[in-house]
């Protein structure tokens, strides 16, 4: 009797686990999709479908899903590895991928791990592009290293069902004897154009002060020119201005002279200028020599022709 409950328990017991297993199984075949991923369904371990977005229910004991895919766009590092240059210059190149899967079924049949498979790419794309570059080089050609890995991994990437959307370059980084030869070579160059700028301002510098002395002595020149050109004038007006008083004064001289009784009139002038400057000569302070007929006063008259007229009666 005893026997036979443990037997029946030992019967409950199994089916009851079989229960929960294919309770269990039941709610795993039942799958809710997110957006933007995809699940790869596989019937008694081959490839059934591919699960979008949305409720989704499976065969419990027959479907499973073996691929989990995000199809958003990933960010995938490279790690740092050491590159040769054309030159023979080790250098240190790091950089990150960004890429997204585009085919799930090749995300996950075609390559055994397509993250791992596009960093060695990059990685072996890279080296074998530097190799072609001198160092200088490599720091200025970026895109170009950058745009040959991404068509590398885009040939590749057709089929693992992922595509590459860009490569970037983060860090080149050179031995610490090539980066201080850099920063000397650097500094030099600094140095140099800081000597040319100087030079060409001191050059300017000195071409505008020549100008400026150029422009006053043109100036001054011009101005000294311009003084002496109105002085000439100025002393010229004047002379001609002297000269015809002068004339005016000798035509009317003339003219009193001509007319009647002009002589005697100009005898009176004489006479009392002449009788003026003898007066001066009494001063007991003046010592003056004198000509023995300096008294006759016709004879001087005489002498520049201005004799006394006489009138008839």
């Amino acid at each position: 009797m005893f026997a036979a409950i443990n037997t029946d328990l030992i019967v409950m017991a199994i089916w009851g686990l079989i229960f929960a297993i294919f309770v269990v199984k039941l709610f795993q075949s039942i799958r809710l999709v997110p957006t933007k991923s995809a699940y790869i369904v596989e019937r008694l371990g081959k490839y059934h479908s591919t699960l979008d977005a949305g409720f989704h229910a499976l065969v419990p004991f027959v479907d499973k899903v073996a691929y989990v895919h995000d199809l958003k766009e990933e960010t995938i590092d490279v790690p740092p590895q050491e590159c040769f240059s054309c030159d023979e210059v080790n250098v240190e190149v790091d950089g990150v991928i960004y890429i997204s899967v585009i085919d799930p079924v090749k995300a996950s049949y075609g390559v055994v791990d397509y993250r791992y498979a596009a960093i060695q790419l990059a990685q072996t794309t890279t080296r074998s592009v530097i190799g072609t570059l001198d160092l200088d080089r490599t720091f200025e050609e970026r895109d170009v290293i950058s745009a040959k890995v991404v068509e590398v991994l885009d040939q590749a990437g057709a089929m693992w069902g992922i595509r590459v959307h860009r490569y970037e370059i983060k860090n080149i980084t050179p031995p610490e004897t090539v980066k201080n030869a850099m920063e000397m070579q650097v500094n030099a160059e600094r140095e140099k154009r800081a000597l040319l700028a100087k030079s060409e301002g001191d050059k300017q510098s000195k071409i505008n002060r020549s100008e400026g002395v150029k422009a006053e002595t043109i100036n001054h020149s011009e101005g000294e020119m311009q003084r002496r050109i109105n002085e000439a004038e100025g002393k010229g007006e004047e002379i001609l201005t002297i000269a015809r008083a002068t004339a005016e004064s000798i035509e009317r001289m003339a003219t009193v002279i001509a007319a009647p009784g002009g002589k005697n009139v100009v005898r009176m002038q004489l006479g009392a200028q002449y009788l003026k400057q003898m007066d001066g000569l009494s001063s007991s302070k003046s010592k003056v020599v004198l000509p023995g007929n300096m008294m006759d006063f016709d004879h001087w008259m005489n002498s520049i022709g201005l004799e006394e007229s006489k009138t008839k009666k």
